[in-house]
């Protein structure tokens, strides 16, 4: 699914057990670069009530469901929101991305608090958390040949660059790549290559292995750089405000 219909997928999460505090679409939606036959993953943040809580007998802290729509594959992952604060707090790329995902399915005023927290919760130690995630997709990579984590590395080690460099978080692939210097020229091709299918092999299209090694290998070490040198904080600066948020939710305040 390459076109997506917020109308339905809003349908979709309307029939939750908790109140939503809000659902963004992450995955290759977001990346920009989804297939043809691409999932639609879904992701956000529940709000537990205050019995399933302090009680003996505590609520789900998170929640996965999937539906087939049209042919596709959905799936929705939600956190409990004390789990997804901590998370938040804790160097967490991925629950950033998807806290401030332009492509929102519903939200809430306590999403919009939270958003407005977002840049905040950046610290310079979010660069491990991209060269991490950078080398796992590489390692699934060379073990597929497939386009998608070859792209997915890529994405990771440009949103981390970018992040250090500027403070702002873009996960947004082609955007990516028209903005930071050491993005590789061919990475329009991948992508164009990529829609035709979800699991095609990189065979044929962009670099030869040694120019990717080179190419990945530049990427990390500058990424390493920016991290030695960016003005990002050593620890969030947002996390009093984020603990009262949830106070304020739990408490019914909010």
């Amino acid at each position: 699914m390459t076109v997506l219909d917020l109308a339905e997928l809003r349908a979709i999460t309307a029939g939750q057990p908790y109140p939503l505090l809000f659902v963004t679409v992450s995955g290759a939606h977001l990346y920009g670069f989804p297939s043809r036959d691409s999932d639609v993953d879904l992701r956000g943040a529940h709000l537990l009530p205050i019995e399933e809580v302090v009680g003996l007998r505590t609520g789900r802290d998170t929640i996965d469901t999937g539906w087939e729509q049209d042919g596709a594959e959905i799936d929705l992952v939600t956190h409990d929101a004390f789990k997804f604060f901590r998370l938040l707090l804790s160097r967490n790329g991925y629950v950033l991305e998807q806290l401030l995902s332009p492509i929102v399915v519903a939200g809430s005023p306590a999403h919009e608090e939270l958003v407005a927290l977002g840049p905040d919760t950046v610290t310079r130690h979010h660069a491990h958390h991209y060269r991490g995630f950078a080398q796992t997709q590489h390692r699934l990579y060379a073990k597929s040949g497939e386009l998608k984590p070859l792209l997915y590395t890529f994405r990771a080690y440009l949103t981390g660059l970018h992040l250090m460099r500027s403070g702002e978080l873009s996960a947004h692939l082609p955007t990516l790549a028209g903005i930071v210097p050491e993005a590789p020229g061919y990475l329009p091709e991948l992508i164009a290559a990529k829609a035709a299918g979800e699991h095609r092999a990189a065979t044929g299209f962009g670099p030869g292995d040694d120019r990717l090694a080179t190419d990945l290998a530049t990427l990390e070490a500058a990424l390493e750089q920016a991290r030695a040198s960016t003005h990002l904080p050593e620890r969030p600066g947002a996390a009093d405000a984020v603990h009262d948020l949830l106070v304020r939710l739990r408490t019914g305040r909010s």
